[in-house]
């Protein structure tokens, strides 16, 4: 017996008719959602996981697995897809995934109070796979139930509606986060309180945002008619060779950067000495940040390409990796707090660039008809990239804590020897020297990466200098200020239930048609003086030459 002949409870059922005044009451109830489900985020992760779990004394490798778990458990929204697929009742799914997965939040209250260290820590991991782990499943669900239940034409207003909501939400529930922990300071009782009461109060806003997420309606799903197989529909984007080559650098940016990030909280807090409240408005800043540049990269890709914005944000952010290894050279708290903010400033900017322009250059180098299965395919090898590489940085920073490297130049004369420069690398900062490492890795995978209109980045400084001159003539005396892994789950649903892939008509190993790009492509080539001149003609001609021989 198939799971489409039992009969559908009342409870949470799909409806085959949605009326608009039904949709207007369902925006509603998705905004309450939003703002108590952001809340949660900001109290009870990120940041303030990683303190807890500095608080119950984890080790550096018990950090990364918790870092690690958010990132590991997004793998479960493909399987997830099977699971939608059999019941195909995605807001039954989703609620009750959620309601399990918010059930970790009082346990991880009670975690402060276990008198034993490694069941207080065994615990904290446990309750951190329930949590996230269900988290994905539901989102899985969610995705294509509100694909379905919002208008296309009304999407972009209700994900900036729910954006701006949640980002006002998530802004005021950090601050109240970093002044709730700065009044544990100096006393392990009132932190174990403090920390209790934040995961007790992100239970509530779970319940709140259960209850609404609950009343919002869902439109059934058409009936099935076969489904082309998951595994084919995820293997398939790796016989692109560009696409193959996006994803080396996707994946190794993702291992490269969740190697450190993670770890960063626990640096400034164990080897600098400063308290988790700080932290905080580190976290704050870098956000506000990357929303006040986020609009310009997507100028910058529109104008330029994605890979172009690539090109110029990774590795700006791979030089504030660097600069974390130099926060502990610093003398004096205020003169590292304030170094310290100036990092997380600019690597929100560059983390916006990276964040916009990898999401499209993903979707530039689909082919439309196959494009959900392309997304999935980057988000399911970057969630097992960045899951595995805090793993790997819990072991690594362990074993460089009984390492270190050291730089030293002098000059010696009749009057003695003078040290002109002495640098010592110990435990932290030669680990995210390695990390900067890493991230220069993925500049060479970016670099073998084809996209139509590339250009160098001496022109893209051009475009900044001039738009910053520009800028100054016209300033006020006023100045103003203003976060990569989406699986799409409800697209490839959809995707799915087709039962084939759209296949081209002409073989591209066609012998014919590679003789012709070849003899296209040497015409091209020696058209210019300047090879690379070429490039941005080359790719467009050749994409234009696939439509002439693809129907």
């Amino acid at each position: 017996m198939t799971a489409s002949t039992f009969p559908a409870p009342r409870l949470l059922a799909p409806r085959s008719h949605i009326s608009s005044a039904d949709r207007a009451g369902a925006v509603r109830n998705l905004l309450i959602d939003a703002a108590a489900a952001t809340a949660i985020g900001a109290l009870n992760s990120g940041v303030v996981l990683l303190a807890l779990a500095l608080h119950i004394g984890a080790s550096t490798m018990q950090v990364g697995l918790l870092a690690a778990i958010p990132l590991i458990t997004q793998v479960l929204q493909a399987p997830a897809v099977k699971l939608v697929e059999a019941l195909r009742r995605r807001r039954l799914i989703s609620v009750a995934a959620l309601v399990i997965a918010r059930l970790a939040l009082p346990v991880y209250a009670v975690v402060p109070f276990i008198a034993d260290r490694t069941v207080a820590v065994s615990v904290l991991l446990g309750a951190a796979l329930v949590h996230y782990g269900f988290n994905a499943v539901s989102a899985c669900s969610w995705n294509s139930w509100i694909k379905d239940l919002i208008p296309t034409e009304g999407l972009g207003r209700f994900t900036s509606r729910r954006t701006l909501v949640g980002t006002a939400v998530s802004a005021v529930a950090t601050l109240g986060a970093a002044i709730a922990l700065n009044q544990a300071q100096g006393s392990e009782q009132a932190a174990d309180l403090i920390f209790s009461g934040l995961y007790l109060f992100g239970f509530l806003c779970g319940v709140v945002s259960t209850v609404a997420l609950a009343r919002v309606p869902e439109l059934a799903m058409p009936p099935r008619d076969g489904t082309a197989p998951l595994m084919r529909l995820l293997v398939q984007p790796l016989k692109d060779r560009n696409f193959r080559s996006l994803l080396r650098y996707l994946a190794s940016w993702q291992f490269a950067v969740n190697l450190a990030t993670p770890f960063i909280t626990v640096y400034i807090v164990r080897e600098l000495g400063f308290d988790v409240s700080f932290v905080l408005l580190l976290t704050l800043a870098s956000q506000v940040a990357n929303i006040a540049v986020v609009r310009l990269w997507g100028q910058v890709s529109d104008r330029f390409t994605n890979k172009t914005v690539l090109s110029a944000a990774t590795p700006l952010y791979i030089l504030c990796i660097v600069g974390m290894a130099f926060a502990g050279e610093l003398s004096g708290s205020a003169t590292r707090g304030a170094y310290l903010f100036l990092l997380h400033i600019v690597m929100g900017a560059a983390g916006a660039g990276v964040g916009i322009a990898s999401g499209n250059i993903v979707m530039k180098l689909s082919p439309s008809e196959q494009s959900t299965s392309y997304m999935a395919t980057n988000a399911l090898i970057g969630a097992l990239a960045a899951g595995v590489a805090p793993v790997i940085g819990g072991w690594a920073a362990d074993f460089f804590a009984r390492r270190s490297l050291s730089l030293e130049l002098s000059w010696a004369s009749p009057q003695g020897v003078d040290e002109l420069i002495g640098l010592s690398f110990t435990h932290w900062e030669f680990f995210f020297l390695l990390s900067a490492v890493m991230g220069l890795y993925t500049l060479h995978r970016l670099s073998s990466v084809s996209e139509p209109g590339t250009v160098r980045p001496k022109e893209l400084v051009q475009l900044a200098w001039s738009s910053a001159q520009r800028a100054l003539r016209n300033a006020s005396s006023v100045a103003g200020l203003l976060v990569a892994v989406n699986f799409p789950a409800a697209d490839l649903i959809d995707a799915r239930q087709r039962r084939r892939l759209t296949e081209r008509v002409i073989d591209p190993s066609d012998p014919f048609r590679s003789s012709a790009r070849e003899a296209m492509g040497f015409l091209l080539r020696n058209a210019f003086d300047e090879p690379s001149a070429a490039t941005g003609d080359f790719d467009d001609v050749l994409a234009r030459l696939d439509r002439v021989t693809t129907p």
